[in-house]
């Protein structure tokens, strides 16, 4: 298995969703929680073996999704979205500026800008790409909930998330995409993310924790 060193979210590194999403669709998983060990390396080739390796070093593990399956992140109307992506914070203060999700340096990434909106959430507009895959899907579902942990500016990254997906969203479609803060302790914080599609039905759920750099 190789991650593309456009899918990179750290740089040198792959985005946490989308090489989550690999893992999983690699290794059959649907739906799928995947825990990150380290950051995945770029354009290099992972060996496959129950897990993902990089050489003998644990890059990632994966397994069948826990039966506890989240509750939907409650959606805001699409153009409160959009008039949200005006205060997402990764405008002035990004971490990850050319992250393939929500790089504000990123002119060929899925350009989520994901603001900050009442109850702990965000909003993000998404214009579905004509390549989406389930990998894609699972990159969606990362940075929005993501943001809605690293929005006092402190840098955090995916240590695990776990995937349910109804549908694929479909190309040429703007979805909106929602995240929402559940709490944290330590260096340790969890997030829910919902993907909706154009008539308000959710098509994909994540929980994911997030560990502060």
């Amino acid at each position: 298995m190789r991650i593309a060193a456009r899918y990179n979210g750290p740089p040198g590194s792959g985005n946490g969703g989308y090489s989550a999403g690999l893992l999983a669709t690699q290794l059959g998983l649907a739906p799928a929680e995947v825990t990150l060990r380290r950051p995945p390396p770029l354009d290099v080739d992972l060996r496959l073996d129950g897990a993902l390796f990089h050489g003998d070093e644990l890059v990632a593990e994966a397994r069948p999704a826990p039966a506890d399956r989240p509750e939907v992140v409650p959606p805001v109307p699409l153009d409160e979205a959009a008039e949200a992506t005006k205060r997402y914070a990764g405008l002035s203060n990004h971490p990850f500026p050319t992250c393939y999700v929500c790089g504000t340096d990123r002119a060929d990434g899925l350009g989520l800008r994901p603001g900050p909106v009442p109850g702990d959430r965000t909003a993000t507009p998404w214009l579905v790409p004509a390549d989406v895959t389930d990998v894609t899907m699972w990159a969606v579902l990362d940075c929005p909930g993501g943001w809605s942990v690293i929005g006092d500016g402190r840098p955090y990254v995916l240590g695990r998330l776990a995937v349910w997906i109804d549908a694929v969203a479909r190309p040429g479609d703007t979805c909106l995409v929602m995240g929402r803060f559940l709490g944290g302790e330590g260096r340790k914080a969890q997030a829910l993310s919902t993907v909706y599609d154009p008539a308000g039905t959710a098509i994909a759920v994540a929980r994911a924790t997030w560990i502060a750099i």
